[in-house]
């Protein structure tokens, strides 16, 4: 009976935490973490300068989508977010019409080795 207390109140306490996520961030897979958007793995998430927003496109394609890999939506997101067509007729998110990307030398939660490289790249401030 304790075993079954113990796991309701986790479930709730799961249950609330999801809860007070933005609906749209919730939908779109990112979240706000230390102040940046991260994925749903915690890892930082940027934009690129040379995008235009709300164009519905993504010119970081080819050598540059793998260091740069584009942050593919879950689910259905809502408003800031959006979702672009790639090169390859893939999709990927976006917020406030620019489109996400991960950075490939981040190797752990939290890194963010690709802010500001070039002056270009930015991670998104929450």
């Amino acid at each position: 009976m304790k075993l079954l207390a113990t796991s309701l109140m986790s479930v709730a306490a799961l249950v609330c935490a999801v809860a007070s996520l933005p609906a749209s961030a919730q939908s779109a897979g990112v979240k706000a973490m230390n102040g940046v958007l991260v994925d749903a793995k915690g890892m930082t998430v940027y934009t690129f300068d040379k995008d235009t927003a709300n164009s519905g496109k993504s010119v970081c394609n080819g050598p540059c989508a793998k260091l740069w890999p584009p942050v593919a939506p879950m689910g259905t997101p809502a408003a800031p977010y959006s979702t672009v067509t790639r090169d390859d007729g893939s999709a990927q998110l976006a917020y406030q019409g620019k489109p996400l990307y991960l950075y490939e030398q981040d190797k752990q939660p939290g890194d963010r080795a690709g802010d500001n490289f070039k002056d270009i790249w930015h991670v998104v401030k929450q």
